[in-house]
């Protein structure tokens, strides 16, 4: 089966931090048997998307494949331009939520074979269903590069104090919808905790951040699905989360975490025990391990198959 992915979420020297995520995937799909995958990047900018258009056309015209699928809403108008083949687009959240964006993408879900956004509650909010095919396909969480490390020695890497009390919120401050307002409340009102977040933060320290932490505050408004919680449970690290994206599922009955609305004083007393203890974990790994990347590009490579068949 030949695939052509397309994407501008992809990591790049100027901007290591960008799609992560898709690289995971892509890279899983890649070792997969019986597909030979070809990827088109592209940067990111309003002009950039019809640029991608072109060259597409120019580079695969005349050339086959079984699949076309493309990371983000603007993306997949961009490969429309690769025609002969069934389109899938995988929608992440901020492409159906942003007040510009979203018409766009929920236009494009209409008119592709097959939108396939990353969570079910992305699909209920954003994607009302229309009887059309549709998929639920999320990346997952790369369980090769989180998993647990020592305490210490991971503050000492970052220049931490290995004695200190830390929490983190897993994102860049500066994206309103992951609510950094709600962690520095809760990090105040906890009083002996300072507070760690993404912003400048190269890939390559992320899991020593997650296990610096005493635990890991998902505060988001919203999340398309929420791989910040799945790699706090990765590393067995505690993980309190607002009640969006796949937080309910993941955290379900799931001892030392919290998934609620945010609510100071209930977070702050599910937290506590964790400041309090010198290494604090769960058992989170095995939990983590059920949307790993890995198990994800296999219902991935299904739909492909079902789109493949389908259009023949």
């Amino acid at each position: 089966m030949r695939v052509l992915v397309v994407t501008n979420l992809w990591p790049t020297p100027e901007r290591p931090a960008v799609g992560g995520f898709v690289r995971d995937q892509v890279e899983a799909l890649s070792r997969a048997e019986g597909v030979d995958l070809e990827l088109f990047t592209f940067p990111t900018g309003a002009r950039s998307y019809a640029r991608a258009a072109r060259e597409l056309r120019r580079r695969y015209a005349g050339e086959r494949f079984d699949v076309v699928h493309a990371h983000y809403g603007l993306c997949g108008w961009s490969a429309l331009a690769v025609r002969g083949a069934p389109h899938a687009v995988t929608f992440h959240g901020t492409d159906l939520a942003h007040p510009k964006v979203g018409p766009f993408s929920r236009m494009l879900a209409r008119l592709i074979d097959l939108p396939a956004p990353v969570s079910a509650s992305l699909a209920r909010a954003s994607l009302p269903h229309d009887g059309g095919l549709r998929a639920v396909l999320p990346c997952g969480a790369n369980l090769d590069r989180f998993g647990p490390r020592d305490r210490r020695r991971a503050r000492e890497r970052l220049g931490l104090d290995p004695d200190g009390c830390y929490l983190l919120f897993p994102a860049d401050p500066a994206r309103p919808e992951k609510r950094y307002d709600r962690a520095r409340e809760l990090a105040e009102a906890a009083g002996n905790a300072a507070l760690l977040d993404y912003a400048g933060t190269q890939p390559e320290q992320i899991p020593d951040l997650i296990n610096a932490a005493n635990a890991v505050l998902v505060t988001s408004e919203r999340e398309g699905f929420g791989l910040g919680a799945l790699e706090a449970l990765a590393c067995d690290v505690p993980v309190l989360a607002t009640d969006v994206g796949v937080a309910p599922v993941a955290l379900s009955g799931l001892e030392g975490t919290l998934c609620a609305p945010f609510e100071r004083d209930r977070w702050l007393a599910a937290l506590r025990p964790h400041l309090d203890h010198p290494d604090p974990r769960v058992a989170g790994r095995a939990r983590a391990a059920l949307f790993e990347r890995n198990r994800f590009a296999q219902r991935v490579l299904m739909a492909y198959r079902d789109l493949a068949g389908a259009a023949k």
